[in-house]
Parts: C-alpha cells; sequence; structure tokens
C-alpha cells in the first residue's frame, strides 16, 4: 500500500508539474503573441504600452527631479538592460495609468507636415531629378520614403522610443504614428504593382514586391543597429566622462505641460489647415500637381486619425479568445483597406477622366489613403515577429498583407480597366 501511495504522490507530483510548464509555456508564448503585434503602434493604449516600453528597452537610468504625483522613477533591473526586447510585466500602476489629454491634435499636425516629406522625396528620387525610381520599373516612386521612413523607424520606434516616451508619450506617438507612418505608404506601392501588373508586367510587380520588402525589412535592420551603436557610444562617453549615468530632468507629465503642447498642436493644426485650403482655392481652378498636393494636405490628418484609432486592435487577437494575437490586425486593416479604397478611386478616375476629377481623386489618394497606410509600422512588427522565437510569422504576416490587398486590387481595378478597355498611362 506504501509502495502504491507513493507511486500516486509521484505521478501527481510529476502532472502538476507537466502541467506547470505548460501553463507557463502558453503564457509565454501569449506575451510574445502580444508583444510583437504591438511592436509598431496600438493607438490610444499607448499609455500602457509605453510602461512596458520605457521599462524594457531603456538601458539609462532616467530620474525625474521634482516628481508630481503622475511622474516616477523608472528602474531597470539588469537583466531586462541586457535584454532589452523581452516582455516584463506590468505594474498595476501602468495598467491604470491614463493620459489626461487626447494625442489627436497632435498626430494630425505632424501628418501634414509629412506629406510634404513625401512628395518632396518623390521628386528628389525620381525621373525629374536623380532618376532613381519611375512608375516602369520595380523602384516605385514610394520606395524612398518607405525605406528613410523603416530607418528612422529603428531608431525613434524600436531602440530610443522608451527614452522618448520617459520624455512623453504624445512626442513618441507625434514622431511614430505621426511622422513616420504618415512619411511611409503601402497603398501607394500597392498601387503601382497593380499598374505594372494592368500593363502586363506580371514579373515587374511580382519583383517590386519582393524587392521592396527586402529593402524596407533591411532599412530597419540598419536603423537599429546604428542606433544601438550610437546608444552604445553615449554609454561609452558616460562612462569616460565618470558619471554613472544620465538624468533626464523635465516635467512633462503634468496636466499643465500636456495642456500646452495640445494647444500648440491645434493652432499648428489649424494653420497647416488654413493655409492648404486657401491654397487649393487658388489652385484647384487650374489643376496640377499643386493642387492635388494642398488637397492631399488638407485631407491627409483624417488618414492618419483612423489609423491611430485602428491601432488599438493590434494584440487584441480575434473573439473574446483572442485568436492569432500575433498578428497585428489594427495595421492590416488599414494597410488593406487603404489600398482597396486607393484602387477603387483609380478606377473612378479612369471612368470619369475630368480635371477637376483627377484633382480630388489625386489628393485623397495621395493624403488620405498615403497617411491611412504605413510602412514603417508594418516593417517595424515584421522586424519583431523576425525576432521572436517564431520568425516564419514575420513572412506570414508579409504574405498575407501583400496577398490579400493586390488580389483584392486585381478585382477592383486591374479587371475593370481590362472589361472597359480604359487607357492606361505607365
Amino acid at each position: 500500500m506504501e509502495r502504491i501511495s507513493s507511486g500516486g504522490s509521484s505521478i501527481r507530483r510529476r502532472s502538476l508539474s507537466i502541467s506547470s510548464h505548460i501553463s507557463h509555456h502558453t503564457d509565454n508564448d501569449d506575451a510574445e503573441c502580444e508583444s510583437v503585434s504591438e511592436a509598431g503602434d496600438i493607438g490610444d493604449r499607448v499609455t500602457i504600452r509605453s510602461k512596458r516600453i520605457s521599462e524594457s528597452s531603456s538601458s539609462f537610468r532616467l530620474s525625474f527631479d521634482n516628481r508630481s504625483e503622475n511622474e516616477a522613477v523608472v528602474s531597470i533591473p539588469e537583466e531586462h538592460r541586457l535584454h532589452p526586447n523581452s516582455v516584463m510585466p506590468l505594474p498595476p500602476a501602468a495598467r491604470t495609468s491614463t493620459s489626461p489629454l487626447s494625442t489627436d491634435a497632435i498626430v494630425g499636425s505632424q501628418d501634414t507636415k509629412h506629406v510634404f516629406s513625401r512628395y518632396l522625396l518623390q521628386k528628389l528620387f525620381g525621373p525629374g531629378v536623380a532618376h532613381v525610381t519611375s512608375d516602369q520599373s520595380i523602384l516605385y516612386v514610394d520606395l524612398p520614403s518607405n525605406m528613410i521612413g523603416s530607418f528612422l523607424m529603428g531608431w525613434f520606434g524600436v531602440v530610443f522610443k522608451g527614452d522618448i516616451i520617459n520624455v512623453s508619450e504624445h512626442l513618441a506617438v507625434a514622431i511614430t504614428t505621426g511622422y513616420l507612418g504618415s512619411l511611409t505608404t503601402f497603398s501607394g506601392w500597392n498601387q503601382k504593382m497593380l499598374e505594372l501588373s494592368v500593363s502586363g508586367h506580371w514579373l515587374f510587380a511580382a519583383l517590386g514586391f519582393l524587392v521592396g520588402i527586402f529593402l524596407v525589412g533591411y532599412s530597419i535592420i540598419f536603423g537599429i543597429e546604428t542606433a544601438k551603436g550610437f546608444r552604445w557610444l553615449l554609454h561609452r562617453l558616460n562612462i569616460s566622462s565618470g558619471k554613472e549615468g544620465s538624468k533626464i530632468n523635465c516635467n512633462v507629465y503634468s496636466y499643465r505641460c500636456q495642456l500646452i503642447v495640445m494647444a500648440i498642436s491645434v493652432v499648428a493644426l489649424g494653420i497647416l489647415w488654413g493655409v492648404s485650403g486657401v491654397l487649393v482655392k487658388a489652385e484647384f481652378k487650374n489643376g496640377g500637381n499643386a493642387a492635388q498636393l494642398w488637397f492631399a494636405c488638407m485631407v491627409g490628418p483624417i488618414g492618419v486619425w483612423i489609423r491611430w484609432f485602428l491601432a488599438r486592435l493590434n494584440g487584441r487577437g480575434l473573439g473574446k479568445a483572442g485568436l492569432v494575437k500575433w498578428i497585428p490586425f489594427g495595421t492590416l486593416i488599414a494597410n488593406v483597406s487603404a489600398a482597396c479604397i486607393m484602387a477603387a478611386l483609380s478606377s473612378v478616375k479612369n471612368a470619369v477622366n475630368t480635371r477637376d476629377c483627377d484633382t480630388v481623386v489625386a489628393g485623397i489618394q495621395f493624403g488620405l489613403m498615403g497617411c491611412l497606410s504605413t510602412v514603417s509600422t508594418f516593417a517595424a512588427e515584421f522586424n519583431a515577429m523576425r525576432e521572436s522565437s517564431r520568425p516564419m510569422r514575420a513572412y506570414a504576416y508579409a504574405a498575407i498583407t501583400v496577398l490579400v490587398s493586390f488580389a483584392l486590387g486585381i478585382l477592383i481595378y486591374c479587371i475593370p480597366v481590362w472589361t472597359k478597355g480604359f487607357d492606361i498611362d505607365t
């Protein structure tokens, strides 16, 4: 009887050990799925995520003098300094902390500026100046902005994001969601590949996607590596000067400071909108690139606000059970929907074929759809998945985004062109 009792006790211990191991493995997998899905953007859930990023990715000791009740000293454990991408449990304060002010105006004010940046990069590297990109090659016109935006995302959206958040979460949102998200565009990329395929250049379209993903992926890797090198250099300079760490003395989490930032952003957005509206009115009757650009600046903030709103779906998964949490559905919906609407607008422009319609459609495509879709956020998510324990998810995510967008684009854009016989200049 003692042997039977001892054997039963041993079996129970083994069962409990196996159950505990499986539960621990499942929890780690769920945490990793949520982490990679939230690597790019999480919309208005930025406060919760900012605590996690600032506690896990910063290698500096950040201290705030004369702290108010909304400020804190961030202490980074050694194991997370060595492994900044690891997931740390959130303290109760981080889960309940909320920002007293909305970031809508900050995101919108940044977005208008980067419509200009994308336009200038198109002209600089396009056929008119550098002759690097064109509408007839696999090097599409938005490739430089997508590469530069992904490179900068490696700096400010991955390596230094925690440090920026420790200064101001609004600044982090303005740079990553507003600036870099609007500087890059997936819908424009997808549309150029559709225009190549509709003319029979299927190989160019396929290579355009493959080469584009390769260049964007290595752009963010290069950005991360150079940012880490710069961080190491700062660390060495601090050691050589005899300083133990860097201190950031600021009071940006006070309600008054955030109110000032919000007021400045609202005023800046109002001025940009007003100037754009006046210039659109003056240039609209003449049509052309100037009218399209100013109209794009007017409607661009709407696109980035929608994308920022959709980003809250990242890391949530499907249904109550949170299935496939590793897929950032917010970014996926934003990119696919923007690509489909851009394809539909191109079909409308071909059907109507008037100067005013061309101006409005081109402005909406470049501004609203260009800012609704993003490559920099997609690149950050792709890189996080690639560095996780299941790197094949990165390629599955890229394939889902590209294939779904391209397939729907063929139905919406290519088939009407083929059946109606529209004259496409490519």
